[in-house]
């Protein structure tokens, strides 16, 4: 019973990481390209799952699956070009402040149109209960979260790698001025992947919010984690963000599971010895900011 248990945390553990991971990767997709730090990508995560409460009453659970990440991600082409776009060749500090301020305002809006109280989000009824194998339960939820998130993986590894986009996107990344000369625009691809980036943040947020809640906080609460696995990962690495993502939740499943005040703790330390003997990261690489 010990071990199973302990399979359970860990499971749980590499939920919590893919949770993380929707999170992280547009976060750093988009500071890669972009060259900003993006602090209201929170807020994003928010918006979609406010979207995914309103959406599910009307649409059901899939339509707002797939309805609430699109509708962020068309805010994400606002987003994008009146506001990002003055700022790519400005003073970093300047990027901060403006998200920042973003972050702060959006949670304010979602106070004014919803309230400050938590709202319901329920599981799906066709997801509720649990999977039995032997002395091994599950729940089905869970194992629909894993999957969707495996699927988003999956489905942007094949974009930045297999297609002319991602190929524009991974030397844009690199070398920015040898792009600009062969006269490529790197502007719309930006549009793009800020969206991509938002809409995955969404995507989180209609996933979780029947496990963490829907509360006005949340976009802020989620940050400082997403913020930690981009470090251990590496700016600029899609499988270091994916390996951070995943080794973040597991420890701290594990953790939980043997001394449940440290499970916080152990990310923060996780990312401490890292940085230690892998300043840039597990595999940061080294890159040239947007111009």
């Amino acid at each position: 019973m010990e071990l199973v248990f302990l399979l359970e945390q860990i499971l749980n553990g590499l939920l919590v990481g893919g949770y993380y991971l929707l999170l992280a990767l547009g976060l750093s997709l988009i500071f890669s390209l972009g060259g900003i730090v993006n602090l209201s990508h929170g807020a994003f995560y928010a918006i979609g799952a406010y979207l995914a409460v309103e959406l599910t009453k009307h649409l059901g659970f899939a339509g707002a699956l797939v309805l609430s990440p699109l509708l962020v991600g068309l805010l994400g082409v606002l987003f994008e070009r009146f506001l990002l776009r003055r700022f790519y060749s400005a003073d970093p500090i300047l990027g901060l402040l403006l998200t920042f301020g973003l972050a702060m305002v959006v949670e304010q809006v979602i106070r004014m149109v919803w309230g400050a109280s938590p709202l319901p989000a329920s599981i799906p009824p066709a997801f509720k209960g649990q999977v039995v194998i032997g002395d091994f339960l599950y729940s089905r939820y869970r194992l629909l979260m894993l999957g969707v998130v495996i699927a988003a993986l999956v489905g942007i590894w094949l974009l930045l790698n297999k297609t002319a986009f991602g190929r524009v996107v991974r030397a844009g990344v690199q070398k920015p001025d040898m792009v600009a000369v062969l006269g490529i625009r790197l502007q719309p691809y930006m549009t793009a992947i800020v969206v991509l980036g938002v809409g995955l943040a969404a995507l989180a947020g209609v996933l979780f919010a029947p496990i963490s809640g829907v509360h006005p906080a949340m976009g802020a609460e989620i940050m400082t984690a997403a913020f930690v696995v981009v470090v251990i990962g590496g700016l600029g690495s899609f499988w270091g963000v994916v390996i951070a993502a995943l080794l973040v939740g597991v420890v701290r499943g594990v953790t939980i599971h043997f001394y449940p005040p440290a499970g916080e703790a152990s990310m923060y330390l996780l990312m401490l010895l890292v940085l230690m003997f892998r300043p840039r990261g597990l595999l940061g690489e080294r890159i040239e900011r947007f111009e």
